[in-house]
């Protein structure tokens, strides 16, 4: 078949996604506490909150990849009147018949530059109020300290995104045809026309369907790009309800010095509440018992569901003697859809003299699944991904392109566990007393994590697929309302471990200068290991530290350093504080290959690269503060801050358009802040 480009919005030049980097947003809180002294150490108290927050954000034009344009009977129309419903007008219209001879069909992807760029317009209120009392007293001839409380929290969440895509009213629109002579609907002859409204068929009839034309700029019809377009959401109401008490005392004493305790319990419950309206939910076919998503992103579904805990904890700090000093922890919990588990620490700290302090600690830890990950209803989304099985067939037992399109559906999981993580901590404390204001500290980590809540890509479970595993190829079926098209379903498993090791490096100076201080600090994180398994036969196990370019649900984004440093002065009337922060150069991909020639075949688990590096970043922050009296009733301050000062590049990825690592870079570049802070006595 012969292949051509014309027209297009290829002429274009927008650097290809026009990504706003800074969302617009719209915030505002209130916050009030009132405290009263009912007896000596007995107070009474409570507090309320409301914040709200609109954010807008664009997130790049409406991509459209894999459209199908029937040409067949194009060629060999010699007037547009005598066109076969068949034939697409535009394409007959902006090519002709000399060039539509032979082909049937034409494969059309684009930017669309004619369609509003798609967006997110959320909203966030947020309410907490809490109740409680505190108090101290005397206990075994010591200070004690106790409290109890309630609190209720509610966050009412609008997520709704704009200038989305209905797949069916856009296909419906891209089959835009001549009218023919007789056409049941009566309309003009060899005008253009929606097929649906002019097919032999009355029961697919949609007098608002308007043709659209994507072969070109400036093209489209604004009547056929709203009858396309529409704006998904979903409100969604999370609730959390607390009650709680604590009790602080030092029951005894050894012969090194006072043992202190600390008790309590909790009980926490969550709860989701949602509403979707039924036109931007999945269809649901109940013949099949399948759901079919109409939406390009979207497709969002109510979330309901609640869970509550009972936990209970103790605490204790015993001095043993000789500087060292044992503290630790036991707590356990209760959770209503995974049960129970119990969590503790043991650690130590050891100053043999004044300038050196040893600690360790040695710590069983979770995390349970949130509310999301318990009862998320589904939401989905299109893209594409390689497809592993080009030319064969493909997954689905379908036969598909190159690239293959997707529709994923992400769900929860209310068969999840907590995740268990086993953690040492091993560090040191120099404070020499021959250098007045100087201190050194290092801490090794290591943390072992098992069952951990975690989720594979749509890629990784194609190419999981292709590799044979039979579990993968299940979450794959063939999409009923589009045959170009699969269905990916998703949902968080605990199937991954992950072990990380590092240290944490941290220093500081202080000294009197000039009627003021100065100080320099310093921090800095050297990641030695950051080792995924997911358990996957097949899967090889990956140590991704130094990755600063692909992150998947197998493989992080983890610096080999991250580093701030900071130099400050301050006075009663000003201070000046200088900052260096950045992460260290690294590669692309974790599992790229680089190499010139003689390279491997490059495959999805291993691919290989001419250049698989990626330049580390470093932003200078200064920050200046000046104080003054206002009004004699307060103390106040004007201050001016300056982000990225030399307007510093973010760290670039090789991939179309923009892209940049989000999590590390500083993607606005140089920006400025000035400001007046009160506070009155």
């Amino acid at each position: 078949m012969p292949q051509l480009t014309q027209g297009g919005d290829w002429q274009v030049n927008d650097s290809g996604r026009r990504i706003g980097l800074s969302p617009e947003e719209d915030r505002y809180g209130l916050f009030g506490r009132l405290s009263f002294e009912v007896s000596d150490g007995v107070t009474l108290f409570a507090q309320a909150s409301y914040n709200r927050q609109k954010t807008l954000f664009n997130a790049g034009p409406n991509l459209m990849t894999g459209l199908s344009l029937n040409a067949t009977g194009c060629g060999t129309a010699a007037t547009a009147a005598a066109a076969p419903t068949t034939c697409n007008a535009f394409l007959y219209n902006t090519l002709g018949p000399a060039q539509l001879t032979g082909i049937t069909g034409v494969t059309l992807a684009t930017t669309a530059v004619d369609l509003p760029g798609r967006g997110s317009n959320n909203e966030r209120k947020v309410q907490r109020y809490l109740i409680g009392a505190e108090g101290e007293f005397d206990a075994f001839g010591k200070p004690a300290s106790w409290d109890v409380y309630a609190q209720y929290g509610r966050a009412e969440l609008h997520e709704q995104l704009t200038n989305i895509q209905q797949t069916v009213r856009r296909n419906n629109a891209l089959a835009a045809v001549f009218a023919p002579a007789g056409n049941p609907r009566g309309l003009p002859v060899g005008s253009i026309q929606c097929l649906i409204n002019v097919n032999a068929s009355a029961a697919d009839d949609d007098p608002n369907c308007r043709p659209l034309n994507l072969l070109g700029i400036g093209v489209a019809d604004p009547a056929a790009v709203d009858y396309i377009l529409g704006d998904p959401f979903r409100d969604q109401t999370l609730e959390q309800t607390v009650v709680g008490a604590n009790l602080s005392l030092t029951p005894f004493a050894t012969w090194a010095g006072d043992v202190s305790i600390a008790i309590g319990a909790e009980y926490r419950k969550e709860e989701i509440d949602g509403f979707v309206p039924p036109e931007f939910q999945p269809i649901f076919n109940p013949a099949t018992g399948a759901s079919t998503s109409v939406w390009s992103v979207g497709n969002y579904r109510p979330s309901k569901g609640s869970y509550d805990v009972k936990e209970a904890y103790l605490e204790t700090v015993v001095p043993l003697g000789f500087g060292l000093e044992f503290n630790g922890a036991v707590r356990g919990t209760d959770y209503s859809t995974s049960g129970y588990v119990t969590t503790w620490k043991l650690g130590a700290t050891w100053q043999p003299i004044d300038d050196i302090r040893l600690r360790a600690t040695r710590s069983r830890d979770i995390r349970a699944p949130n509310l999301n990950e318990l009862f998320q209803a589904g939401t989905a989304n299109t893209s594409t991904v390689t497809n592993p099985f080009f030319p064969g067939v493909g997954p689905g037992t379908g036969t598909y392109g190159s690239s293959l399109s997707y529709l994923g559906t992400i769900t929860g999981n209310l068969d999840l566990r907590p995740e268990k993580a086993d953690s040492w901590n091993v560090g040191a404390v120099f404070t020499p007393h021959f250098i007045p204001g100087f201190s050194v500290s290092a801490d090794y980590f290591d943390i072992k994590v098992k069952q951990a809540i975690d989720s594979l890509s749509a890629d990784d479970i194609v190419n999981r697929c292709f590799e044979g595993l039979a579990d993968f190829c299940a979450a794959i079926t063939p999409d009923p309302a589009n045959p170009s098209r699969v269905l990916i379903a998703r949902q968080p498993v605990n199937f991954s471990s992950l072990v990380m090791r590092g240290v944490d490096l941290e220093a500081a100076y202080r000294m009197p200068l000039a009627g003021g201080n100065f100080t320099l600090r310093g921090l800095a994180t050297r990641y030695i290991d950051n080792i995924v398994t997911t358990g996957v036969p097949g899967f090889v196990p990956l140590n991704s530290v130094g990755t600063l370019g692909v992150g998947t649900g197998t493989q992080s984004i983890t610096p080999k350093w991250i580093y701030r440093f900071t130099a400050s002065y301050d006075t009663d009337d000003f201070s000046l504080t200088a900052t260096a922060r950045g992460v260290s150069d690294g590669r692309y991909d974790a599992t790229g290959i680089e190499c010139g020639t003689t390279c491997p075949i490059s495959t999805n688990q291993f691919p290989t690269y001419e250049d698989n590096s990626i330049d580390g970043a470093t932003y200078v922050d200064l920050n200046a503060t000046f104080k003054f009296d206002a009004m004699a009733k307060g103390d106040a301050e004007f201050f001016v801050n300056v982000t990225n000062v030399f307007d510093a590049d973010p760290i670039l990825l090789p991939e179309t358009g923009l892209a940049a690592n989000s999590t590390y870079s500083d993607l606005l570049g140089r920006s400025f802040r000035v400001g007046v802070r009160f506070k009155m006595k």
